[in-house]
């Protein structure tokens, strides 16, 4: 069936509330995770030292973990300032860039796993196809094959660890443990650029920003649905005006900032059936 998801709505309520986002994030793309909040209307902030995270995401409407250039303060970093938003009921979403590319990553993103209380698992189909057990698998940080029977094994994982499930790809699949939303929209100039995947983690903290404390799976599912479908929309719009990756990512922040909740309403391509 097709799922009536009022998009619009969410974008509102992000660009009424602003947001802070605590990021920490693929210090690759730091500006254009910050950039890409900023256009659609959240306020980002990156913060790394040990002596500040905890404190920072307490401040935050959500905090948004991403293991793009992994280290082992970061590592400590993240877990201190994921556990300090959990108890205060601040959402966490973590993107567990690259895992499975290397035994470090897979001990990482397990130990990350094991002590913080997600609300969001995201990562692209190859990531998440190996976090969740179907085999998958990553080339550096990219997707290279996703596993067999991925959307099954995704409502499997959400309903056992309650936490929303996310796997970007030429489709998006999103799911809570009870639906699983697919998301047509997008560009494939989105995998010709660095950070298409860090933006969308960033977004997704945005609108969950937005959810009713304490978050409840179905309400964060459709803040993570509202974020893919808003950032995919404005991609359309950006790849129809760009000439190529050079001239993409700018005018992406110009059609994040120029959208408009009626205009993602009418763009949006969502479906959803029952996991």
């Amino acid at each position: 069936m097709t799922m009536a998801l009022d998009v619009g709505r969410w974008l509102k309520l992000v660009r009424c509330n602003r947001p802070l986002i605590h990021n920490m994030t693929n210090l690759v793309v730091t500006n254009v995770v910050a950039n890409a909040l900023l256009a659609l209307g959240a306020s980002p902030v990156m913060a790394y030292a040990h002596e500040e995270v905890e404190e920072m995401a307490k401040l935050a409407g959500a905090v948004a973990l991403n293991m793009g250039t992994l280290t082992p303060d970061l590592v400590a970093g993240m877990i201190l300032a994921g556990r300090a938003a959990a108890e205060a009921q601040i959402p966490v979403v973590f993107d567990p860039v690259g895992v499975g590319a290397t035994q470090y990553r897979q001990q990482a993103a397990q130990e990350i796993l094991a002590q913080v209380p997600l609300s969001v698992l995201k990562g692209n189909g190859g990531e998440i196809s190996h976090m969740v057990g179907v085999g998958g698998s990553v080339r550096g940080v990219d997707a290279q094959t996703v596993g067999s029977g991925l959307r099954e094994a995704m409502a499997e994982y959400a309903r056992a660890h309650q936490l929303v499930v996310v796997a970007t790809g030429a489709e998006d699949l999103v799911t809570d443990g009870q639906t699983v939303w697919v998301l047509s929209n997008g560009d494939v100039r989105l995998s010709e650029i660095t950070g298409s995947g860090c933006m969308v983690t960033a977004l997704i903290a945005a609108f969950l920003a937005i959810c009713d404390a304490p978050c409840q799976l179905a309400q964060m599912a459709e803040a993570s649905v509202a974020a893919i479908t808003c950032f995919n929309v404005a991609a359309e719009t950006a790849a129809r005006m760009a000439q190529g990756p050079g001239t993409f990512v700018p005018q992406l922040f110009d059609a994040l900032k120029a959208l408009t909740p009626e205009d993602v309403n009418r763009r949006a391509r969502l479906k959803d059936t029952v996991a």
